[in-house]
């Protein structure tokens, strides 16, 4: 049963109920048309008006017991289905929250958002159909044909030459449907991607007036979103016309074949009244049918997609050993190639070893890797070839959360969350102290907090829009610092500070967390030079390892990018 075989198990007594319901629900309306034809047959053609009240009092109590097995299924279905969607909502944003970095490139984050609304509220929706209609249905249309070949063969043969027709246009619109809303979806998904990365770059669309450019993607991609409903909605806006003309058409034949048969003696009025009344039984089962094929071709691409996300790779698993790290690092000759990247390795044979305590600087033009060595440390990603060792043992075999524990990152760009700046900050450390705070905004110079209008109470909004760059980065230092860890990875983080801050917050790393193996990736050399050692990165390899003095005496591109920044800074 793939992705509803778990939730069949869950709820499969509610189900089971609903079923029933459902079943029985079938059974009374089924029963209407034969009460009815006794009625005219033994109460109104033979003018016994005390069949008349026999059978019609039975036929009424039939309805009743009906209506409440449809209450009865209506409520399971809503609660089922409902409680359905919950779970499988909170299954897939689990998921995502446990994405390998491989998955998280994989999939858009507006197509995600698609998946986890729009194909679940049509699973949800095709969920509670079955509990509802989809059973009742099949059981309406089939009782349908039985009970009217009961009453009379002959006239029964033409039902069954209209159900045939219908069922082969079903067949028909179901495979042409398919395709159509699977590409409705993904058209769907296009159309939250464009709004999406419009709303997170809105400061730079309007600082550049790219206001026309942005409403023609938009424009591209909601007009496709229209073409393929429309395409998608074309198959069932001619079926459902041919499906009505066609039981039509049955049931003039019936009334011309039955007033041919009464007659002769064949058919009794009351049997052609209930031939007819099964007949519009038959077409509103019919009908029903096809949504339901219709709902499950929509419902079959949704599940699709879901179950891609559900089936995407999932980040390591948290084994191995989870001893205390100290900070020790060392890369062995690591060669990677980001996952459904160009192929062309970020990294070739870098090798450099890290002691527990010492700072490193990671310097080198754009795009020379320095980042993909950050992410590596925190095992988003396995290398290709060599290995890393951290405290000697090879990250591979240690607890991948016991290693991201014990690293704390400071991102290049800072990721803040809507929330308080004391929420922002405590995700360091949950448990943190006003004191230790206190003395982390200290250390990250980031002494403006306490000049807002609430201090640590007050609220930034999505991504923080509401500080600046220069605030923002010194809050996710904070964040970084708070953590304690054995590592602090800071990855371009004080690229928006000026000098005079920069250095004050270097100083205040070094005497708060001075016994802590630091990590500095950065392009300007009067902040790497103040690293006890400097790796020197140039197209994913090692160009120079040393200190300062070593590199500028045999490092050629260290030197150009001192002359560069330094010496050419003086110069002006």
């Amino acid at each position: 049963m793939g992705l509803y075989g778990k939730y069949f198990d869950r709820y499969k007594l509610p189900f089971m109920i609903a079923v029933l319901c459902v079943t029985l629900e079938a059974i009374c309306d089924l029963l209407g048309p034969t009460l009815m034809a006794n009625i005219i047959n033994t109460g109104i053609e033979t003018g016994s008006l005390s069949n008349v009240y026999f059978w019609g009092g039975r036929m009424l109590l039939v309805t009743a017991i009906g209506a409440g097995f449809a209450v009865a299924r209506n409520i399971l279905a809503s609660i089922v289905s409902q409680r359905m969607g919950a779970d499988l909502r909170y299954n897939i944003f689990n998921k995502i929250m446990h994405f390998s970095e491989a998955s998280v490139d994989q999939i858009e984050s507006g197509s995600l958002i698609t998946r986890m609304t729009n194909d679940t509220a049509q699973i949800v929706q095709f969920v509670n159909g079955i509990m509802r209609i989809f059973i009742k249905a099949p059981i309406l249309c089939v009782g349908s044909i039985v009970l009217a070949s009961l009453l009379n063969f002959r006239l029964s043969i033409v039902i069954y030459v209209i159900v045939a027709i219908v069922a082969l246009m079903i067949v028909v619109s179901m495979k042409l449907s398919y395709p159509r809303f699977y590409q409705l979806q993904k058209s769907m998904d296009k159309v939250n991607s464009v709004v999406q990365e419009y709303l997170i770059g809105v400061r730079l669309v309007k600082a550049f007036g790219s206001y026309d450019k942005e409403m023609d993607k938009f424009e591209n991609a909601n007009s496709n979103l229209m073409m393929r409903g429309i395409s998608s909605q074309t198959i069932i806006t001619f079926v459902s016309p041919l499906m009505t003309l066609t039981v039509g058409i049955g049931t003039a034949i019936v009334i011309l074949v039955g007033s041919r048969l009464f007659t002769q003696g064949l058919a009794a009025p009351g049997e052609i009244t209930a031939f007819i009344i099964y007949m519009a039984q038959i077409l509103t089962s019919l009908v029903m049918i096809t949504n339901i094929f219709n709902i499950f071709v929509r419902t079959k691409a949704s599940t699709a997609r879901i179950q891609e996300v559900l089936d995407c790779q999932e980040d390591f698993n948290p084994t191995g050993e989870a001893e205390v790290l100290q900070g020790a690092i060392e890369f062995q000759n690591v060669t990677f190639a980001y996952p459904n990247g160009s192929g062309v390795p970020a990294l070739k044979g870098l090798s450099f070893a890290v002691e527990a305590g010492e700072s490193l600087a990671i310097i080198g033009p754009t795009g020379s890797g320095k980042s993909t060595i950050a992410w590596l440390l925190l095992r988003f990603y396995d290398v290709n070839e060599g290995a890393i060792h951290i405290n000697g043992k090879d990250i591979k075999e240690l607890n991948i959360e016991a290693v991201r524990d014990h690293i704390a990152i400071v991102p290049q760009k800072p990721m803040l969350f809507s929330g308080s700046v004391t929420d922002n900050i405590k995700w360091g450390d949950k448990n943190a102290t006003n004191e230790m705070l206190e003395q982390t905004v200290v250390a990250a110079e980031a002494g403006f907090i306490k000049e807002m209008q609430k201090g640590f109470d007050s609220m930034l909004g999505k991504a923080a829009v509401n500080i600046s760059g220069g605030q923002k980065q010194r809050v996710s230092i904070a964040r970084g610092i708070l953590k304690d860890s054995d590592v602090l990875i800071l990855d371009d983080a004080t690229s928006a500070l000026d000098a005079v801050t920069e250095a004050r917050v270097r100083e205040n790393l070094r005497a708060r967390v001075g016994s802590k193996t630091i990590i500095t990736i950065t392009q300007r050399c009067g902040t790497a030079m103040f690293s006890d050692k400097i790796l020197v990165m140039d197209n994913g390899r090692r160009a120079g390892y040393g200190t300062h003095e070593e590199l500028m005496q045999n490092c050629e591109l260290y030197r150009d990018i001192y002359k560069t920044q330094i010496e050419g800074s003086r110069e002006v």
